[in-house]
């Protein structure tokens, strides 16, 4: 039965079953026996019979689902605290016509050292930082030094075409025998303050008339000259002298120590004197000079007379 149940499970449970009915029909054996008899077989021919497939099955997939035990021990995961990331870094803005004040604040804030020179080749002491205005900006080599140099010019001035070149300031044009008017236009386009442009006389003894009386007053000679550079706020003469009078040859075109005529040498040049010849009489004291003795002549500058210097004597 063993041997049966072995190659095909149906002929062991045949053959069980033909061996359980012989011996509880045909066998004498007492009822224990029997009873001992059909536990025995069915336990052997169940040990030697094959177990289902799908019980088979499904002590394959439990198997499966159990973790499978780690080869070596692995130490215990435990938790450290690790120091955050620094933030990366902004790069540094366009600091360009920003005033030095501000730019500084900026790139330190950032992280930057800050140095600062004049931009020009004049080379001027840069201090008073709100005063200043960024021409240009450079990094130093090293990025890691964050290292930034600022070239400035005056708040107001123009920035040379490159760091370290000229300043481009305009130049003085031809202004001899323009007008007032016309060369004043000419010098305010230039970018010069109202406030620092002047007028004067080009000749010593001479005197302007009245604001807006000299407008068509001709320009003898002007400071700064032709060809010189304007910076800002620089101070400009021009030196004016009357159409009729015209201007002082010797000194055309620098500004003179010349004088107009004055016969009478009272200070008075003749074309404003009303009495040229008379020491006497002036374009003030028309009657003349008034005080002193009476015994004086008209020569001398003696006292004054209503006989000698009126027309009532």
């Amino acid at each position: 039965m063993p041997l049966l149940g072995l190659v095909a499970p149906g002929l062991g449970v045949a053959a069980l079953v033909g061996a359980l009915v012989a011996v509880w029909r045909r066998n004498p054996w007492p009822r224990a026996g029997k009873i001992a008899a059909t536990v025995a077989a069915t336990a052997l021919l169940g040990a030697v019979m094959p177990e289902p497939e799908d019980r088979a099955a499904k002590r394959e997939s439990a198997a499966d689902a159990k973790p499978a035990r780690p080869a070596a021990s692995a130490p215990p995961l435990t938790w450290s605290p690790s120091r955050p990331s620094p933030p990366p870094r902004q790069p540094l803005p366009d600091l360009r016509g920003e005033r030095l004040d501000v730019a500084y604040g900026k790139a330190r804030r950032l992280g930057c050292s800050v140095a600062y020179h004049d931009a020009s080749d004049e080379g001027k002491d840069v201090s008073a930082r709100s005063l200043w205005t960024v021409c240009f900006q450079r990094l130093g080599r090293d990025p890691a030094e964050r290292a930034v140099d600022l070239a400035v010019v005056r708040t107001g001035d123009p920035c040379p075409p490159s760091d370290g070149a000229p300043m481009p300031w305009p130049v003085m044009p031809e202004l001899v025998w323009k007008t007032w008017a016309t060369a004043r236009a000419e010098v305010l386009a230039l970018g010069v303050d109202e406030d620092r442009l002047r007028a004067d006389e080009a000749y010593l003894n001479d005197r302007l008339p009245d604001e807006g009386g000299y407008d068509q007053w001709r320009v003898c000679s002007h400071d700064p000259a032709e060809g010189a550079r304007v910076p800002g706020g620089t101070w400009v003469t021009l030196y004016l002298s009357s159409p009729d009078n015209g201007c002082p040859e010797a000194d055309r075109g620098t500004g003179g120590d010349a004088s107009l005529p004055d016969r009478d040498r009272d200070g008075d040049p003749d074309y404003r004197d009303p009495y040229p010849g008379d020491r006497n009489r002036t374009s003030q004291w028309p009657n003349g000079f008034p005080g002193g003795s009476s015994g004086g002549s008209s020569r001398d500058g003696g006292g004054w007379s209503p006989c000698r210097h009126t027309r009532w004597c």
